[in-house]
């Protein structure tokens, strides 16, 4: 039986409702900031640099091609409602929450089911006692780094409600609290940190619909044994996040529900089609090690087996989609020609998440780092992937960036 009807649901979207009643926000007039102009500057000179300077002057709208990962994140404590409303003020046209449960089963936006110690202030207040596994000071003598495990299963949704987001960092040399919850790297900034407000899956479905952004749901993997409880099992999860939508009154085809277990997007076609059918299989198959994107044959199942079993949409990580010819040139990627070929839609993941580009942009620029050397080549990159790759939308940290791109090139 389904821990959630949809009766229940209701109840939860209406109490969401009432919550934000006293919130006249509504779809924000966008304002993107001096950041995409000076990337534009930073870039080579060019016909594309010449291009985007063309566009200084604007209008600018929101477009569904700037997707806010986690809301605006690289100053803006991530899924706290600050973050997103920041992400729809630079154009996000679509929004994502991270989805996780509590210990009373109830859906919340977070990144991981088990990430409190480090995007909230839990470790300074009474719920510390709660967590998983206490906070562990580092010891220099030994090397021991400095821990903590606090998760949203280890809370009720009001204990949950009742924490301030902070930016996700934590220094894990730290001997004391105080000093673990610091560590923000230097190219972020702790200014909008003070109190970010945290929601409920369903508070961020009626926020979403006010700011006029749609929705792209992430069914994050559970860190602890499913059936939880002995009794919420996988398919009540995956079934919970969309009866909210349905409860909320949420058209289909606003939603784009994602999951990195391909069994949960087979589930919502199967189950529930009308938000199957564009369903996101996040691909995160580079952690196999049998898997090398640049070789098909390592690919199980294939691009064409996943579209043959109703998939549609097909999400990895900007690097995979990308390569360096001859001249460091960057260009689209094997793995992206055969998703293509196969008649998948491409989103990627995740622009403005490395901080400075100096030095070749780390971990989302690995295929193309001979490639990288300045910021303005974030630009070059976002490019190739629109125009070469095709890709449908991309998630940024900071969705003026892509919004920018997005209306100069009329996406």
């Amino acid at each position: 039986m389904m821990f959630r009807k949809t009766a229940f649901a209701c109840v939860l979207a209406a109490t969401a409702a009432a919550t934000l009643a006293a919130d006249a926000l509504a779809a924000p007039t966008v304002q993107l900031g001096p950041r995409p102009f000076y990337l534009v500057d930073s870039m080579a000179d060019g016909p594309l640099k010449t291009k985007l300077q063309s566009c200084q002057a604007g209008p600018f709208k929101a477009s569904d091609f700037s997707i806010g990962h986690r809301g605006a994140p690289m100053q803006f404590p991530e899924h706290t409602r600050e973050s997103y409303v920041a992400a729809a003020r630079m154009g996000a046209g679509i929004l994502e929450c991270d989805v996780t449960f509590t210990k009373d089963k109830e859906l919340v936006c977070r990144h991981s089911q088990c990430d409190l110690h480090t995007t909230t202030n839990i470790l300074a207040t009474p719920l510390a006692a709660k967590c998983s596994q206490p906070f562990t000071p580092a010891d220099p003598a030994t090397g021991r780094k400095a821990s903590a495990k606090c998760c949203t299963s280890d809370l009720t949704l009001a204990e949950f409600k009742s924490l301030k987001g902070k930016m996700d960092a934590a220094d894990k040399d730290a001997t004391t609290v105080e000093a673990y919850m610091k560590g923000t790297p230097d190219w972020r900034t702790d200014l909008y940190a003070t109190s970010g407000t945290l929601l409920t899956h369903a508070e961020s479905i009626e926020l979403f619909k006010r700011l006029g952004a749609k929705f792209t749901p992430e069914l994050k993997s559970p860190s602890v044994t499913m059936p939880f409880q002995g009794t919420y099992t996988q398919e009540d999860y995956a079934q919970q996040l969309i009866d909210e939508y349905k409860a909320a009154g949420v058209a289909p085809k606003d939603v784009f529900a994602q999951s990195f277990n391909l069994d949960d997007v087979l589930y919502w076609l199967r189950a529930e089609p009308t938000f199957g059918v564009q369903a996101v299989y996040l691909d995160g198959r580079y952690d196999d090690k049998s898997f090398d994107h640049a070789k098909p044959e390592t690919w199980s199942p294939d691009m064409h087996a996943l579209a043959a079993d109703g998939v549609r949409i097909i999400a990895p990580p900007m690097w995979m989609l990308v390569d360096l010819d001859g001249n460091n040139r960057i260009v689209a990627s094997e793995y992206a020609k055969a998703a293509r070929k196969a008649g998948l839609d491409i989103i990627t993941w995740t622009l403005e998440r490395s901080g400075p580009l100096n030095n070749g942009g780390g971990w989302y620029y690995q295929t193309t780092k001979a490639g990288i050397d300045d910021d303005g080549d974030m630009m070059t990159l976002l490019d190739v992937l629109a125009r070469e790759v095709k890709i449908k939308g991309i998630f940024t940290d900071w969705p003026a960036t892509v919004t920018y791109y997005a209306n100069c090139m009329g996406l």
